[in-house]
């Protein structure tokens, strides 16, 4: 996926709507469309690039986004964050697809739109487990899900990194996991546990079997990229390629309409720790992301140099890892307070 516009997620639910009558330019929609799919973007970065330019042009009562301008765009900008209250983030992944709209698919280089200011993210610090808590979560989640977050705080991938991975990709011999087109387009390494590499292994032969039977019912054939569809189109058939955590059931793709496997879904897995979390009475909010968090926080503990988790992590920037510090004995807790010393 190209790196040089931020990749949003799906709009967020809580964000209402403009009026739901049909967009005025439906040819406009469509040609954004195709440009994402010709730029390789993914179903959801051209599900919320399409969301907001339609509540962009349902907010100026369907005029034509060629005959608007800055002043256009901030209003619409500015009635996200005053009326509807919206995030920094949310306001941003606006913002970022009208600049995808106008100079990708519009052609029009406007300097005005370069230079619009972006809100401002809250830094908050990331919600961390102490390694009891870890445990607890983890006690109280089973089956497949239970080897997912393992594997998510064993190993510091993103969910969807770890939902994402394919079998060939799971390296038993030399320990290792790669972890294929990251955030940014990037590849990376990271360790795989000693303790789940028996767990892994039965489950791999399980999902074989399960591979076998699909081919046997003229099934079998796994999502790819369609570059990598056009390079090897025998692929998805074949074992390598298969996702290690298929879903139970098949699903229709929504935008080639073939009926395949995919992969476990994230809704799944986020539900399962939350359920776990507030059995194990941890006040915390929990989710699959909680476990990266972790991850990173317990290396630093152990004494690992932080450049280290940083490449694990795959973070470009050290001063992102960084964040990490804060619950170490550096900070707070390796200071005495004065009232401790009365």
């Amino acid at each position: 996926m190209p790196t040089n516009i931020p990749v949003p997620p799906v709009i967020p639910s809580n964000v209402p709507d403009y009026p739901s009558e049909q967009t005025r330019h439906p040819g406009l929609l469509e040609k954004v469309r195709e440009k994402l799919r010709l730029g390789h973007y993914s179903l959801r970065t051209e599900e919320a690039y399409l969301g907001w330019i339609r509540r962009f042009v349902r907010f100026h009562g369907k005029r034509h986004p060629r005959e608007m301008g800055a002043a256009e765009v901030e209003a619409f900008l500015t009635d996200l964050a005053v009326n509807r209250q919206v995030s920094a983030s949310t306001q941003n992944q606006a913002l970022a697809a009208l600049l995808y709209l106008y100079k990708q698919v519009l052609g029009i280089q406007l300097p005005w739109l370069d230079e619009m200011v972006r809100a401002k993210r809250p830094k908050h610090l990331p919600t961390v487990l102490t390694v009891r808590e870890v445990g607890a979560v983890l006690t109280g989640m089973e089956g497949t899900l239970d080897l997912v977050a393992r594997l998510l705080y064993g190993t510091g991938m993103r969910l969807l990194e770890g939902l994402r991975l394919r079998v060939k990709d799971v390296d038993f011999d030399m320990r290792q996991v790669t972890v294929r087109d990251g955030k940014g387009s990037k590849d990376r390494v990271t360790m795989l546990p000693a303790a789940l590499l028996e767990p892994l292994m039965a489950h791999l032969a399980l999902v074989k079997t399960l591979h076998q039977e699909d081919l046997a019912r003229g099934f079998g054939e796994v999502w790819l990229p369609d570059a990598l569809m056009v390079k090897y189109p025998n692929a998805p058939k074949e074992w390598g390629w298969q996702f290690v955590f298929p879903a139970g059931a098949f699903s229709v793709d929504p935008v080639s309409g073939v009926r395949r496997r995919h992969h476990v879904q994230e809704q799944a897995l986020q539900r399962a720790m939350r359920k776990a979390a507030l059995a194990a009475g941890i006040a915390k909010q929990v989710s699959p992301h909680t476990l990266r968090h972790s991850f990173a926080t317990h290396l630093l503990e152990s004494g690992y140099d932080i450049r280290t988790v940083q490449e694990l992590l795959g973070h470009k920037n050290l001063e992102t890892t960084m964040i990490y510090t804060h619950v170490l004995n550096r900070g707070g807790k390796g200071v005495m307070s004065p009232l401790d010393r009365l």
